[in-house]
């Protein structure tokens, strides 16, 4: 069965190009989903222009406008279940994650990870491109969020992972509330509580070279307090897995 990366686009025309070619070079047989929300540079063209060459790999949710990164993750995570994927990614358009890593997490499910994490700071700090403010930022939200949660993840926003499948079959995805990252928090907290195996695979991020981000300050207001929120419905709601691994 084939594995699917997923990856939301706005505006990524100076990087989706080459990431199509980077990822479908890999081993291990990826096939690529772009989730595109109504990019008004023509992200969405690129990637059509592409489909041919890659015909049965290479797909495109095409959405009306910026309905939030959880929104877009949720949107391919059921695509993937319809499809029938075992093994689902995320990733960034933008170069922060290499493509080249893809196979290390997906060698860390394969060992028995339920959900693999792609972490800045499970080996030290590595973060390329970051200035020391930015770095100290996310760094200390993560000890918060582990703080919080108890969770003994050291990158808890990180964005670049891979599902087995029984992992997202078993959440209610509609019952996922929030959209930046506190959507990672809340996806890794929900495996967590469900019994899931979480494993941290060193990576290097760096900052994206072209193209602009989409940091705002509205999205880690929505981690820092969204987090608590979390915490305390977390008092009075039940993780039985809806599907039994095998």
């Amino acid at each position: 069965m084939s594995n699917l990366v997923i990856i939301p686009t706005y505006n990524e025309k100076e990087n989706i190009e080459r990431m199509i070619h980077r990822v479908m070079a890999l081993e291990n047989n990826y096939h690529l989903l772009v989730i595109d929300d109504g990019s008004p540079d023509g992200t969405a063209v690129i990637v059509k222009e592409h489909m041919s060459t890659y015909e049965g790999k290479l797909f495109i949710l095409e959405r009306k406008g910026k309905l939030g990164l959880g929104t877009a993750y949720i949107a391919g995570f059921k695509w993937a279940l319809e499809h029938n994927y075992e093994y689902i990614f995320e990733m960034d358009a933008d170069f922060s994650h290499s493509p080249e890593d893809l196979n290390e997490l997906y060698k860390a499910c394969l060992n028995g990870a339920d959900l693999a994490i792609g972490s800045r700071y499970v080996c030290g700090v590595n973060v390329v491109n970051w200035p020391m403010g930015r770095v100290l930022m996310s760094y200390f939200a993560s000890a918060y969020v582990r703080f919080v949660t108890r969770m003994k993840i050291m990158d808890t926003t990180a964005g670049f992972k891979c599902y087995k499948n029984i992992v997202l079959k078993s959440i209610d995805l509609d019952s996922i509330k929030m959209k930046g990252y506190g959507f990672q928090i809340e996806m890794k907290f929900t495996a967590y509580k469900m019994g899931f195996k979480l494993q941290e695979v060193p990576i290097v991020f760096t900052e994206r070279r072209v193209g602009v981000s989409k940091m705002s300050g509205g999205i880690f207001n929505e981690a820092f307090w969204g987090v608590i929120g979390m915490k305390i419905k977390s008092w009075f709601k039940s993780y039985k897995r809806e599907v039994a691994t095998a």
